[in-house]
């Protein structure tokens, strides 16, 4: 049971990851801890070679106080960022920088019979190729679609739904693993590091092949009673006849979905849409294609842009829905949809004064994320962070472990 020091120690760790750089009066102030406790501690993690001073704060007139951040050389997250079709293996310092090259698996995961095995495949080889050593590497963190049991470890759509997955990748790494549904994750990232920083209460829509959704309360994570809050793409928007992915007919995700976009593309090109997407969108993988969709429309191309547009108004329609239930301070477009910019904006902005209540709308922030693509890997390393208590430093050079 870890004592009343090494709470605190952890606590110290967690808001310098999360805020950068902190006094000893800040510390104090954000755990409620005396002075005298704070510097004690904060001395033992210097000693430690956890933390450095980092010089001296703006002078206010009195004393400047010494500032200190974590050493973000000594430790390192390793994080897996999953969609259905592609995942992507990172490993992360604790200033969220990428350290070396991107590992990318092109990982179907409704058609692969054995992709846990892959996973962890890939996941051995990131490790075992790195130049970091590997006792430098304090946990995994995975966001990846579908039904997560967070404290089960498993995952009831994809990847052998019986699985304990923590256990499994722990097994082969020798490092704890911690799972969730990427659009928690994401939102996790917005909330820490994005468009949601500093927001009580925020809704992160992650655009990609489906369309999920974080939903931020209270600048926590809501996940619901079993931890599968944000199906936002299922909701029955659509008299369209179409089939979503979850079996049932006309759900957002059958009108927004960026496979929705690039099966669009494919038909408006053979029905002689006039369009700089000819001949580029057919016989490529689906991150291409979209990619070229996205290029197009910021390039003005007419069709490209319709496309978005589109897509982007019925967005819109739903993001009403959520703006009517929960008035939240601020919605934000992540995930990799985010790559389009601002050229979501106009229309779901139209589809949103069409649809919504005017004195509810008028108080809800529309925002394109920050972080891009990167979000699903920095919300796998918010995930770890989060999770500090389940981890250990130890005295020599700040390995961290399982406890």
């Amino acid at each position: 049971m870890a004592n009343s020091a090494t709470i605190i120690r952890k606590e110290i760790i967690k808001l310098l990851y999360f805020n950068k750089v902190l006094s000893i009066s800040a510390l104090s102030s954000s755990l409620n801890k005396s002075v005298p406790v704070i510097l004690k501690i904060i001395n033992e993690l210097v000693e430690d070679e956890v933390i450095i001073e980092t010089g001296f704060a703006p002078s206010t007139g009195g004393r400047r106080a010494v500032m200190y951040a974590l050493e973000t050389r000594l430790q390192y997250i390793l994080c897996v960022s999953m969609d259905q079709f592609v995942t992507n293996i990172a490993l992360l310092d604790l200033e969220n920088n990428v350290v070396g090259e991107i590992d990318k698996l092109h990982l179907p995961l409704a058609t692969t019979e054995n992709a846990l095995q892959i996973l962890i495949d890939g996941i051995v080889k990131f490790i075992n190729k790195t130049d970091v050593q590997k006792e430098k590497i304090i946990a995994i963190g995975i966001g990846m679609p579908g039904f997560i049991d967070v404290k089960k470890g498993i995952n009831y759509s994809f990847l052998q739904a019986n699985a304990n997955i923590n256990d499994l990748i722990s097994e082969a790494t020798g490092k704890p693993v911690f799972i969730d549904n990427d659009s928690s994750i994401i939102a996790l990232a917005e909330l820490k590091f994005g468009g949601a920083r500093n927001k009580k209460e925020a809704m992160v829509v992650n655009i990609g092949w489906g369309v999920g959704l974080g939903i931020i309360l209270n600048s926590k994570l809501y996940r619901g009673q079993n931890g599968f809050a944000g199906e936002f793409s299922h909701i029955p928007l659509f008299s369209n006849n179409k089939l979503c992915s979850c079996g049932k007919m006309g759900c957002l995700e059958t009108e927004t979905s960026l496979l929705v976009i690039i099966e669009k593309a494919r038909k408006g090109i053979q029905e002689g849409r006039i369009s700089i997407l000819k001949n580029k969108v057919f016989d490529v993988d689906l991150e291409r294609a979209f990619e070229q969709i996205v290029l197009a429309a910021k390039s003005g191309d007419q069709f490209a842009l319709e496309l978005i547009s589109k897509a982007a108004f019925e967005i819109g329609r739903g993001v009403s829905i959520l703006i009517h239930i929960l008035n939240p301070e601020i919605i934000v477009l992540s995930g990799r949809g985010a790559t389009v910019g601002n050229l979501w904006m106009a229309a779901l902005q139209q589809a949103v004064a069409e649809y919504s209540i005017p004195r509810l709308a008028a108080y809800t922030e529309l925002a394109i994320s920050p972080l891009g693509q990167k979000a699903g890997l920095i919300g796998a390393a918010v995930l770890v962070m989060e999770n500090l208590e389940k981890l250990n430093f130890k005295k020599a050079k700040s390995e961290i472990v399982a406890e």
